[in-house]
């Protein structure tokens, strides 16, 4: 069983949950303790697990909100402030179709806008303001009592299986199948099968053992997959430059100039390989986009 932390949730009647996304907070202690671990909530506590990544992060935005929605409904608050890609979106669509409330930080107020646009672009979000405007709004947010009830804004098939996903249910990598339809793509991660999933104009995918990604946070996995490859390439063909030379030395000083040339050539080509590959790295930095950063 998950370990549990105890939060000042409590049975909470008229009141709200606040939960709050954003990137940069990895230099923290703190951050680093549960870097590694999914935050789940359920009513009264919230839960730790080892689940599979998603959009690349453990603790993840999408997995948190998601729970959030399924345990509250419409008592619940989704804040998205600074950050890249498209985190978040997911879990703060989920915030929505429950009845909760979505907060958006102003995207031209933002450190990273990446989040924040896309949030604003694929989600009806109640508020959009500045960062030193939001901690009012939420204070007064709080202590509304929430008017709808629960039973208004049903979980839907697709909300609750990503949600016991989440949660390691033994029986969700066989229904993954019902999110969506089978992709031509496998898993940045574990190299399974990804299904692709459509919400409304949302392209996401995820696997059968449950790693998610929008189409960027795929495409950022397989940038970083490629680079790994072309260093790791860079480095044999370098090596093997080094090589080369050195069996050209041997033969000349065994007075095998045939063996030598040819293997002097051979260094050169591998060179030329390797400057070829040195340079697809130093334009893909230098491609990078700045919502990808």
């Amino acid at each position: 069983m998950p370990p549990i932390i105890r939060l000042a949730i409590g049975s909470i009647k008229y009141g709200r949950v606040c939960l709050y996304a954003f990137r940069g907070a990895s230099r923290c202690r703190y951050a680093r303790l549960v870097l590694s671990i999914h935050l789940l909530v359920e009513e009264g506590y919230v839960r730790v697990v080892r689940d599979p990544k998603e959009n690349r992060h453990r603790p993840a935005v999408d997995t948190l909100f998601r729970s959030a929605a399924v345990a509250y409904g419409p008592r619940v608050v989704g804040v998205i402030l600074s950050g890249a890609l498209k985190d978040g979106v997911v879990g703060l669509s989920a915030i929505k179709q429950r009845g909760g409330v979505a907060v958006v930080q102003d995207p031209d107020d933002a450190v990273f806008s990446g989040m924040p646009r896309s949030a604003l672009a694929h989600v009806k979000v109640d508020h959009c303001l500045p960062l030193s405007d939001i901690a009012p709004l939420l204070a007064r947010i709080v202590h509304e009592e929430v008017s709808a009830e629960e039973g208004a804004y049903r979980v839907t098939k697709d909300m609750e299986l990503e949600d016991k996903m989440a949660r390691l249910d033994p029986a969700t990598p066989g229904n993954v199948g019902k999110l969506g339809q089978p992709s031509a793509f496998t898993c940045p991660e574990c190299d399974g099968p990804l299904w692709e999933i459509r919400d409304e104009e949302l392209l996401r995918f995820r696997c059968r053992v449950g790693h998610a990604y929008t189409a960027e946070s795929m495409l950022a996995e397989k940038s970083d997959a490629l680079e790994s490859a072309l260093w790791a390439s860079f480095n044999t063909l370098e090596e093997s430059v080094e090589i080369s030379h050195r069996l050209a030395a041997e033969a000349r000083a065994r007075g095998q100039y045939h063996a030598a040339t040819r293997f002097e050539e051979r260094a050169q080509k591998t060179k030329e390989q390797a400057s070829l590959i040195r340079q697809a790295l130093a334009d893909s930095a230098e491609n990078t986009t700045e919502d990808a950063v």
